[in-house]
């Protein structure tokens, strides 16, 4: 293939990157034949998946509710509830949801799991158009969008937010490149981009950002350019306040929940290094999986990089940077790495350090387009992807599997109200869910006085009953204690207090009749995050406007004689 023309700064010709047609039908069948077998097993059930689909049918319920914008997972823990929705951000949750109000159940994931790779795809083939041409485009958007490390969510893990992530990865590179020819109109999309990351999976935000700072710094030093720099950061401000509305409330309540389990044993990094050892067998297993598809993909980009003798292309400048990543991404999936996942700010909480392969599996699929130009190289480089997962498959650990009664079981689940199992991280502070009565009413007496209760209005988001006493005492809820509830007895605020040993929440009334009144309220950092949303979206569409009118006025002065 010839080289793609070139403008006089060196810089690719920009080109129409047209998706509809062949790329998008090939994106599309890629993705349809990664989940071929589903057809013959069911849907993989992977280590994430019921915490993923529990949370659609959750969000689901709510809306059904009124509720667009849910906070408290009401049947987690087998309905003693969390704040789930809080921490865990919203995309994939939304799209899920959305996605079962149209669908039957028992093929929405198999929806979703195709749309994803389709997105991430279509996200690969806009950044290989800008080096290659369109057919080559088209092979390194089917090889992205069924990565070894795609198929390992897919199949072993159902990482459902983290594969969503994976459109991002192509479209930062993207717009840190666009960034380079023009800083301020990037600056808008970079900044979407960033907030996106947020709003899908905070350890691939995570990833995101330190991606960005480590290609922004290599630029700024080729292009002899601080203001690139400078561009980065506004970027990042900005998309931080755009998703501001998830991001306050997630790290001011962290106090709340006991958020320290997102990294205890088992989900530390020190334990998921590319070929450590741990006391648990089926963790080590899966270990072995990962780190087996992690080496197979950097042993084929050194292969593409060398095949292609890519140090000496006319472009080599960005491959070079691109091999300065992935030794990053590859280096801090080692062990060796140790003192970094300590010490940088943040990076514990993405816990795998093989998730960086997110970011490998890209730039994988970027050499082997470029460094291998042949049918028959990349035809060698798809069959030793399939043959290592096919190793995987049957000789490590083969993938679980959910068939249509157990993904009924989980609506059924939902639908009747008993709940489901819950995350020790989104946990309330002082709740123990091995301490509860999953069989316990909704509302009983912590002591022996009479009673006659009855409930009225039992949702996520609102609790109302009477309680009919026969002296004064404390009503025992089947419910977490959280700072967000509001208590009303007869009118009255009152003070919830917790029970020691189980963290249920306690309301304390007189004999009598008492009216009970529990909201889930907004809370000071709900509120400030979703206004300073609201003004950095404000701040971002008058910035684009007044960027397009300066354009729109400096075209015809540069146009006249």
């Amino acid at each position: 293939m010839r080289p793609s023309p070139s403008s006089a700064a060196g810089q690719p010709v920009a080109r129409k990157p047209a998706l509809l047609g062949t790329p998008l039908i090939a994106i599309s069948a890629t993705a349809f034949a990664v989940e071929i077998p589903f057809f013959f097993f069911g849907l993989p059930s992977g280590h994430d998946v019921e915490f993923h689909l529990y949370s659609w049918l959750e969000v689901l319920t709510q809306w059904k509710q009124g509720i667009f914008y849910p906070r408290w997972a009401a049947l987690a823990h087998f309905a003693y509830g969390e704040p789930r929705f809080v921490f865990y951000p919203p995309a994939s949750w939304m799209l899920g949801a959305a996605l079962s109000s149209i669908f039957p159940w028992t093929v929405v994931a198999s929806i979703y799991i195709w749309l994803v790779l389709v997105a991430a795809g279509a996200s690969m083939f806009f950044l290989a158009r800008r080096w290659l041409s369109r057919r080559d485009a088209i092979f390194a958007a089917c090889l992205y969008a069924a990565s070894p490390y795609h198929l390992v969510i897919v199949y072993w893990r159902s990482a459902f937010a983290e594969l969503l992530a994976s459109a991002l990865i192509p479209l930062l590179l993207l717009l840190i490149l666009r960034a380079r020819e023009d800083r301020q109109q990037a600056i808008v999309p970079l900044a979407i981009v960033l907030a996106a990351a947020w709003l899908i999976n905070a350890p691939a935000a995570v990833m995101i950002h330190y991606s960005l700072v480590f290609l922004l710094i290599v630029f700024a030093w080729q292009d002899r350019s601080p203001r690139l720099l400078l561009a980065g950061a506004v970027s990042v401000a900005l998309g931080a306040c755009l998703a501001a509305s998830y991001l306050l409330p997630a790290i001011y309540e962290q106090k709340w929940v006991n958020i320290a389990e997102s990294v205890s044993a088992g989900s530390r990094p020190q334990d998921n290094f590319l070929f450590i050892h741990t006391t648990d067998a089926e963790h080590d297993a899966f270990n072995r999986i990962i780190s087996w598809v992690a080496t197979t993909e950097i042993v084929l980009m050194i292969a593409a990089f060398g095949a292609g003798k890519l140090w000496r292309d006319e472009r080599r400048a960005i491959w070079n940077t691109l091999a300065g990543w992935a030794i990053l991404c590859s280096v801090v999936m080692f062990s060796v790495s140790s003192v970094l996942w300590n010490y940088l700010p943040k990076l514990r909480f993405m816990q795998f350090p093989w998730r960086w392969s997110l970011c490998l599996s890209m730039v994988l699929a970027v050499f082997v387009a470029v460094g291998i130009r042949r049918w028959w190289g990349r035809l060698v480089v798809c069959l030793a992807m399939a043959v290592v997962i096919g190793f995987a498959w049957q000789h490590i650990q083969p993938p679980w599997w959910d068939n249509a009664g157990d993904l009924r079981e989980m609506q059924d689940n939902v639908e009747s109200g008993a709940g489901y199992e819950g995350a020790d991280e989104y946990t309330p502070v002082g709740g123990d869910p091995a301490a509860i009565d999953k069989d316990a009413r909704r509302v009983t007496v912590d002591g022996p006085q009479h009673t006659t209760i009855h409930v009225y209005r039992w949702d996520a988001r609102e609790k109302v009953f009477t309680a009919d006493m026969s002296g004064r005492a404390n009503l025992l809820l089947r419910l977490f204690n959280y700072p967000a509830w509001q208590l009303e007895v007869n009118g009255r605020t009152v003070q919830a207090a917790t029970r020691e040993g189980t963290g249920q929440l306690l309301v304390p009334v007189e004999a009598g009749v008492n009216r009970v009144l529990i909201t889930f309220t907004r809370t000071w950092d709900r509120i400030a995050g979703a206004w300073l949303s609201l003004a950095a979206w404000f701040c971002l569409i008058t910035w684009s406007v007044l960027l397009q009118k300066r354009r729109g006025e400096a075209r015809p002065a540069a146009q006249s004689p």
